[in-house]
């Protein structure tokens, strides 16, 4: 009889209708596939199981986060391959769903719910997100969503993220000097006060503010009065902890606020910075209508957000399971047009969008290097399960990014007074003209 590694090989070809490119080791030892590829390593058959019962990308996901699968080899290659068998082959992929049309398919798949042992479903992994899919981005289950991927723990975040504590994409100005992620992270703060032409002694709204950072940089280096805002609360009180240590306690609020109860505008100026992926489709003209309420005519808004690509098809967009499962619940992301489509229904005059998807891969990448050189540690904090879910969803959107599956981009907006004066430069890009 052919060993675990041979069989499970075989028969997922089948299932699949394609050669698998990387190798498979099996819970007897036993390892088959290609000499030089790396492989997915099957630790124990629930690992199989895991995946018969909830074929794609879910099922390899909880098969992942519980530790019931690994990876030998680059963790990068794998996801790559990976995906060319499961997101990429779309309507032509052979999946289990088709196999009752297919007898020989139908065999094999059967042959392998065989091999994978007892025909029960395993229970999905603690760390998957559980609720009904009623009532989203209301302030309950908006802040329970924040709350989920936010309040892991600061000393985690600070494995991953580093001294910056900045959770959005860096901005690699000089990526062929090398920068510190830091450094980046620093470059990419000071774009956004550039843009938003902050000045000594103005105000600025920090939206979805995350440990501080934001708002430090721009109360120290242009010293404008901050209110910075988040749902998490362990955010908060790290945040304001930094803000007391750089002594800018006169310039800095930290609140505890969902962005629909601001009630103390005017403002300058407004970053909303890898928080808009949080509000919701349904939501989104809401949020941008009471930012430009917010903001003072000739205000800025500068709105640093992850876009997808347009479908032809928009009614058939469904939110990625894993992310949705395990990193963001609820969260959404939409295509450009749509998101520059709202602002301007919301009264704003879109300026310019820049976007910087290959730097988010770059500093993906970094905080992938970083739990990785920190493993221990940050499986101790969080737990080994959560630590997984990070590792895999960071790498997963690095290649994400890299293929343009999805990218990122800041958009500057104004709220444009009626005498039609931007206040902008003449030319383009010079952001304090």
């Amino acid at each position: 009889m052919a060993d675990a590694a041979s069989r499970l090989r075989s028969l997922a070809e089948q299932v699949l209708g394609t050669p698998l490119p990387m190798r498979v080791r099996a819970w007897d030892g036993s390892l088959d596939g290609p000499p030089d590829a790396p492989a997915l390593v099957f630790r124990n058959r629930r690992a199989l199981r895991r995946m018969l019962f909830k074929p794609g990308e879910l099922g390899l996901a909880r098969a992942w986060v519980a530790g019931d699968l690994d990876i030998e080899g680059d963790l990068y290659t794998t996801l790559d391959l990976v995906a060319g068998l499961v997101w990429e082959r779309g309507e032509d992929a052979r999946t289990l769903a088709q196999a009752v049309r297919d007898p020989q398919v139908r065999a094999a798949a059967r042959d392998l719910l065989r091999l994978a042992g007892p025909p029960l479903p395993p229970t999905p992994p603690r760390e998957e997100v559980r609720r009904p899919r009623r009532q989203l981005h209301t302030r309950r289950t908006d802040k329970r969503a924040i709350s989920h991927h936010y309040d892991v723990g600061n000393d985690f975040y600070e494995i991953v993220l580093g001294p910056s504590m900045v959770y959005s994409c860096a901005y690699w100005a000089a990526a062929e000097e090398h920068p510190t992620l830091e450094s980046a992270q620093r470059d990419k703060l000071e774009l956004v006060c550039a843009k938003l032409g902050l000045t000594a002694g103005q105000r600025l709204l920090d939206v979805g503010c995350g440990w501080g950072s934001m708002a430090i940089h721009a109360a120290r280096e242009h010293g404008v009065s901050v209110v910075g805002i988040t749902l998490s609360q362990e955010q908060a009180a790290y945040a304001r902890k930094r803000v007391a240590d750089e002594g800018l306690t006169d310039r800095v609020e930290i609140r505890v606020q969902d962005y629909r109860d601001v009630m103390d505008g005017p403002f300058d100026a407004i970053s909303s910075i890898g928080m808009a992926e949080h509000v919701g489709a349904e939501r989104y003209l809401e949020y941008a209508v009471q930012l430009h309420a917010l903001l003072k005519p000739g205000g800025r808004l500068l709105n640093h957000q992850i876009a997808r690509r347009p479908q032809r098809d928009e009614s058939s967009y469904e939110v990625d399971p894993f992310i949705d499962a395990y990193v963001f619940p609820d969260g959404e992301l939409a295509p450009l047009g749509t998101t520059v489509t709202q602002l301007e229904r919301a009264g704003f005059e879109v300026r310019d969008v820049e976007s910087i998807r290959e730097h988010y891969a770059l500093t993906l990448r970094r905080w992938v290097t970083r739990l990785e050189a920190d493993w221990d540690r940050a499986a101790r904090l969080c737990g080994p399960g959560r630590a997984r879910v990070w590792r895999l969803y960071m790498a997963a959107s690095a290649l994400a990014f890299e293929h343009n599956r999805i990218g990122v981009n800041q958009v500057l907006a104004i709220r444009t007074p009626e005498s039609g004066r931007s206040g902008l430069s003449l030319r383009a890009r010079v952001w304090k003209g």
